[in-house]
């Protein structure tokens, strides 16, 4: 290593070393001569001895630089030192030195050409960058002189006009900045204006301006305060599309849509319009119930308001109910005439837009015009959309205000009245969005049911409290009378009159074609007419109770019973005997008792005032209440039922003489009254009420049979025992039915059609056997009024054995014809009092000849022996009876005539013939046929014929026992 130095020690090229020294690192080193390089080959060349040589050497010598190997051998040295293996270590690493130094000369001498090259560019690139930097210097000097000689003046006037230049278009952006700044105090003012088209349009050419000067930082504060601006005018502009929901304003309304459009968002108003309209529809409702609440509370308590709506329904009273629903109503309407308003703005813009576009044929528009064909069509489907989710909302809070109060003890007008205010709100929603209104018609279902049971209740006992009070008076009233002239009955009588003139027609039946909403449009509402005419409605109001309407009961009917409309001729007695014979005094042409509706000429009696005004009532209900119409026209067939039942417990009633097996209650009338009495009659007032939950139920649908008032005496034979009471209430019963089957087509039309059979058997199985009560109630009075027991006894008196054909009649027969005579005094006298009707008058005449023939037949079955002219006395008394008879009566042919003769002729029968006629004549008893036997032919017969012929009316009399 040492030798290696020394070789870089003597070498002679120095002088590129020295101009290099700030180049390069290795100016320590130099070339070896050729000396050295010899003297290093003058070691052993061989080499892999050489390489094993340099193997040889420790790893520490290579470790780093700062290595210090003289430390590391003299450390190395053993404590006792030998001079031999020094001098043999020495010589050790003598050679491993040699062998380093070779290979270090070795690569030394195979890299010396490239480090000549390398050295030579090295001092090439030296030689430039000395030329380099003087071309540089000779830059500077030249370029300094050209400054200071011309360019720094001329460059300094073009810098001051530039900037001259700039500072001009400072001063500009800080006068629009300045205006910027201001235009906040012009957006209030505009806004306070309602001018949000003008204050939108500002705006947006304030934000575009601001956008002009970004770059200035007080801009980017001024756009900020511009964006707050902005929505603080969408916030304002989204109130001002709010109060559009409960008053709608064309002019206010046209600024929202215009200002909506600058900011491209039609859409989105529409939406927001809809959500308005809902929660207007809310509030609205809570607001009116709230106030009914709190005023009816007393107090402003804050817990109302704290209430659910659905809760606070609760707390309406019954007082507050109508007043609060018909406000509730108004308020509602006003909302939907926003809407419906609403939607008339958008159809009027769009089609004045249509007509602004088919004008303009500009190619550049056409996208324009699409997107706003787009928004359009949007804003027509969202408003079509939105008229059932309005009055859907409408309906729910309805409901829900009807539901949360029981109207079961509301009074009869009171109810009506909510019934015609929910009835003209349908009417709304059908106009609205052409709903059936589903919801408010099965929340008004139920509550109509639940009223109209306990209402139908509270009917039933009131009508049994006027049977049971009536007298029976006959009510006369004017030929032109109908059931239409009622007070209860005014709401079918404008549609079933197409003749009245227009003048006298109701506004609503002139301009039948104009919706509620056209004819509100611009002003007024319709809850409010019906609000205000509550106490002037044609409809009769009936309290709970049956005694307050009494007054509107008399005003109603004093237009067609003031004395001060009959004549004098009516107010004095009068008879009419509906025998042919002219009248003793008979009603002026143009007063009747009304008999059959329309026909003025015919006769007959009104019912019962209270039970017209129930079925007028129900009526209304009906009408009004179509989705309960079956349970109406049900009750409304109870109310017949029941004075049909109540007319034949009054006077028909009579077991004695319906056991005479005559017929006289047709077995579809016996039918109907066992029907009636066991689904309708309660017969255990009086009995243990104890019993089963269900039992209680069905007496609770029931009603005591009534009584008659002791006002009423049937007793009486001068007044043919209660015959004009009789009269009245029957023919009043047939009346009633006559008017049950001119409603037919009006129950018919109301009725579903799967409860169509329940109307149909009402009619041909009750209402068509109210006449056929006529036949038991004025049999009573046939039976009594004529002393059939007096007439047996004075037959029995007769001789019917003489030997003498007799030419004189007998006096039985002057007694019975007096006994008529009598009998038509006193029905003459009955019809001062109440006029008979022609059909009473046949029925009493035909009872009591029936009566008379039979008691005749009854008279000779009691014969004890009689002979060939006693049975020519039979038929000369018998003849003498009719020939007076017929001048009596017009009633041909005579009831009963040939039973008697039949009977009479009997008696010259053989004995065949005899046999046969008994076979063929069962409508005689069995003691009239055995007479026959025993008496007429027993004289001629023997004993073995005579039982015979017993035996045959034996077999004949056993299937009616």
């Amino acid at each position: 290593m040492q030798k290696i130095k020394s070789l870089m020690t003597r070498q002679g090229l120095r002088s590129p070393q020295e101009s290099v020294n700030d180049l390069s690192p290795i100016e320590s080193f130099r070339i070896p001569t050729k000396e050295d390089l010899k003297e290093l080959h003058e070691e052993p060349t061989d080499p892999q001895a050489q390489q094993e040589i340099i193997n040889s050497i420790e790893e520490v010598y290579f470790s780093n630089d700062s290595f210090d190997i003289v430390k590391y051998e003299l450390e190395r040295l053993p404590p006792v030192l030998s001079l031999q293996e020094l001098e043999e270590y020495r010589d050790k690493l003598k050679q491993q030195q040699a062998a380093v130094s070779k290979k270090v000369a070795d690569l030394i001498l195979e890299k010396q050409p490239a480090y000549v090259e390398e050295l030579e560019r090295v001092t090439s690139l030296q030689a430039g960058l000395q030329l380099a930097a003087v071309i540089c210097t000779d830059g500077r000097r030249h370029l300094k002189t050209a400054k200071e000689g011309f360019t720094q003046t001329s460059l300094g006037l073009l810098a001051n006009q530039r900037k001259r230049l700039l500072l001009i278009g400072l001063l500009k952006s800080l006068r629009t900045i300045k205006t910027l700044q201001r235009t906040d105090v012009r957006l209030s003012e505009m806004l306070e204006e309602e001018d949000y088209p003008g204050a939108i349009q500002l705006c947006l050419e304030c934000q575009k301006a601001a956008s002009t000067f970004k770059h200035y930082s007080c801009i980017s504060e001024l756009n900020s305060k511009l964006q707050d601006t902005l929505e603080q005018i969408e916030e304002q502009l989204d109130i001002a599309l709010s109060k559009i929901c409960k008053n709608f304003d064309i002019s206010h309304y046209t600024k929202v849509q215009q200002a909506y459009r600058l900011l491209g968002k039609t859409q989105t108003a529409m939406d927001q319009l809809h959500m308005h309209f809902t929660q207007a529809i809310h509030n609205t409702v809570f607001q009116v119930v709230l106030g009914y609440v709190e005023l009816c509370a007393g107090n402003t308590d804050t817990k109302f308001q704290k209430l659910q709506y659905k809760d606070l329904c609760t707390h309406i009273t019954s007082d507050s109910y109508i007043p609060c629903l018909a406000d509730l109503c108004k308020a509602l309407w006003g909302v939907m005439l926003s809407y419906y308003r609403t939607m008339q703005w958008h159809e009027n813009h769009d089609q004045d837009e249509a007509a602004v576009v088919s004008s303009v044929s500009d190619d550049n528009n056409v996208i324009g015009t699409e997107e706003n064909s787009f928004d359009r069509n949007y804003v027509k489907k969202k408003l079509e959309h939105g008229l059932s989710r309005i009055w859907q909302d409408v309906q729910l809070k309805v409901k829900t205000y009807l539901l949360g109060t029981d109207l079961s003890n509301f009074k009869y007008d009171d109810f009506i009245f909510v019934l015609d205010v929910i009835s003209r709100l349908m009417q709304v929603g059908e106009e609205f969005c052409g709903s059936k209104s589903e919801v408010l018609q099965e929340s008004i279902r139920k509550q109509s049911v639940n009223y109209f049971k306990t209402y139908h209740r509270t009917r039933l006992e009131e009508l049994r409290m006027f049977l049971e009070n009536e007298t029976w008076e006959l009510c006369p009233v004017k030929s032109s009378f109908s059931i239409l002239q009622l007070h209860e009955f005014k709401f079918m009588e404008q549609s079933r009159s197409p003749s009245v003139s227009p003048s006298k027609q109701p506004a609503s039946a002139i301009s039948a074609t104009v919706t509620l909403f056209e004819q509100y449009c611009s002003g007024g509402n319709p809850f409010e007419i019906q609000a205000d005419s509550k106490d002037d409605e044609t409809e009769d109001v009936l309290a709970s109770n049956g005694y307050e309407s009494d007054e509107q009961e008399k005003s109603a009917y004093q237009e067609y019973d003031s004395d001060s409309d009959v004549p004098e001729e009516l107010k004095r007695d009068y008879v009419d005997e509906q025998t042919g014979d002219a009248p003793i005094k008979s009603y002026p042409d143009n007063i009747s008792i009304h008999y059959k509706w329309p026909s003025p000429a015919s006769t007959s009696f009104v019912p019962p005032a209270h039970d017209q005004v129930l079925t007028g009532k129900y009526m209304q209900m009906m009408n009004i209440l179509k989705p309960i119409a079956f349970d109406v026209i049900h009750f409304m067939s109870q109310l017949f039922d029941y004075y049909l039942y109540a007319v034949y417990t009054f006077f028909g009633r009579n077991d004695t003489f319906e056991s005479t097996g005559l017929g006289l209650s047709s077995s579809r009338l016996r039918t109907t009254l066992n029907r009636i009495q066991e689904s309708l009659i309660d017969l255990e007032v009086s009995a243990d009420t104890s019993g089963t939950l269900t039992a209680a139920e069905e007496r609770k649908e029931k009603v005591p049979s009534p009584h008659l008032s002791h006002l009423v005496v049937l007793t009486s034979g001068n007044s043919l025992y209660g015959l004009a009471e009789r009269v009245v209430a029957t023919e009043s019963l047939v009346f009633l039915a006559e008017q049950f089957e001119f409603l037919q087509p009006h129950l018919d039309a109301v009725m579903p059609a799967a409860k169509k059979p329940f109307l149909q058997q009402f009619y041909s199985q009750t209402v068509s056997t109210a006449s056929e009560l006529r036949k038991p109630v004025y049999w009573i009075v046939a039976a009594k009024a004529i002393d059939y027991e007096q007439m047996l006894l004075l037959m029995a008196n007769v001789k019917w054995d003489v030997k003498e054909i007799m030419s004189q009649h007998n006096v039985y027969v002057d007694a019975l014809l007096k006994e008529f005579e009598e009998f038509n005094r006193r029905l003459n006298e009955v019809s001062k009092r109440v006029r008979i009707p022609l059909p009473v008058s046949n029925i009493l005449w035909e009872h009591c000849i029936r009566l008379a023939n039979r008691t005749l037949v009854e008279g000779y079955a009691n014969v004890k022996k009689c002979s060939n002219e006693g049975r020519a006395l039979m038929q000369l008394d018998f003849q003498q009876f009719l020939m007076k008879l017929e001048k009596l009566t017009d009633i041909r042919p005579i009831p009963d005539k040939e039973f008697v003769e039949t009977y009479i002729k009997a008696y010259y029968l053989t004995e065949n013939d005899m046999e046969t006629w008994i076979k063929e004549h069962r409508e005689y008893s069995t003691k009239q046929l055995t007479n026959l036997v025993n008496v007429c032919m027993g004289s001629y017969i023997n004993k073995k014929a005579r039982q015979k012929l017993l035996a045959a009316i034996d077999d004949i009399d056993r299937p009616k026992r």
